[in-house]
């Protein structure tokens, strides 16, 4: 009895195995490339410290208690935007899906042109949007909300086209056969389509929230104290820009790491295959 063939994934359809020649100028390249990289950070390196940006007064203060007190503070404020984004844009983005898929006319082209125009507009315009037309208004927010709502909104589009990508996904046939037992259409789509739609593309929503993360970079323009924004004041206080972006980039890179490590347990826990 042969033994079951190995599924086929979308990468062994769109990408043959690679022949033993290919394989040896990948590792090559890969050589190559890698003496490359560790030439170029040991030039970078080497340029830090002829303009002494090596010099242990610009890293010292990472050893005060202070300073990480102060960053902890800002990282409290970009997770609580993250998260009040996140959960806003994935309930906005619900609705703009709903309004699309809902079969009537005038209010799925409505639905179409708000979801593009979210997705088209830059998080940062809509940003100084809510900073300076706004205000003009008589409307004031704080500086937590104008920053919440702008990515909130970017985002919302975004996650109204991956939830809609879902909904395309489960098959046809589960929905005629709903109807056909005189289910409504409303009661189909919350009890079979988007149960099955959301468990299609939860990786691909938790990973939006590293897009929403990354957003929210820019509140240093609405003064909102995030970690940026803190660690812009430290660079200020102790003239020391090169180790402090250092130090936020690695924040940043751990967590967003956490989020894609994230995705992908949530995924595994609820069967869903990704291609890596």
């Amino acid at each position: 009895m042969s033994a079951p063939a190995r599924p086929t994934s979308f990468r062994d359809a769109l990408y043959e195995a690679p022949g033993p020649r290919t394989r040896r100028l990948m590792v090559a390249g890969t050589v190559v490339t890698g003496i490359l990289v560790i030439i170029g950070i040991g030039l970078v390196i080497r340029q830090f410290y002829v303009t002494g940006q090596l010099a242990p007064r610009y890293w010292t203060f990472l050893a005060q208690p202070t300073t990480w007190r102060y960053l902890l503070q800002g990282f409290r404020g970009t997770v609580s935007v993250a998260l009040t984004a996140g959960v806003l844009s994935l309930l906005l983005g619900l609705v703009l899906m709903l309004g699309r898929t809902s079969g009537i006319r005038p209010l799925s082209a409505l639905c179409r042109v708000v979801t593009d125009f979210f997705r088209g507009v830059p998080s940062l315009l809509l940003i100084y949007f809510f900073f300076l037309a706004v205000p003009q208004y008589g409307i004031r927010l704080s500086s937590f909300w104008m920053i919440t709502l702008p990515v909130t909104l970017a985002a919302s589009g975004v996650l109204a086209e991956v939830l809609r990508a879902g909904v395309n996904a489960v098959p046809r046939g589960q929905v005629e056969a709903a109807l056909s037992l005189g289910m409504r259409r409303g009661r189909i789509m919350f009890k079979i389509v988007l149960p099955q739609a959301v468990r299609f593309v939860i990786p691909s929503l938790i990973s939006q929230l590293v897009v929403v993360v990354k957003d929210t970079t820019v509140a240093y323009v609405v003064s909102y104290p995030d970690l940026m924004q803190n660690a812009r004041v430290l660079i200020t206080n102790y003239d020391a820009l090169v180790s402090m972006y250092f130090t936020v980039a690695i924040v940043y890179i751990l967590l967003n790491y956490a989020i894609n490590k994230l995705s992908g347990f949530v995924a595994e826990r609820m069967g869903v295959k990704i291609i890596r």
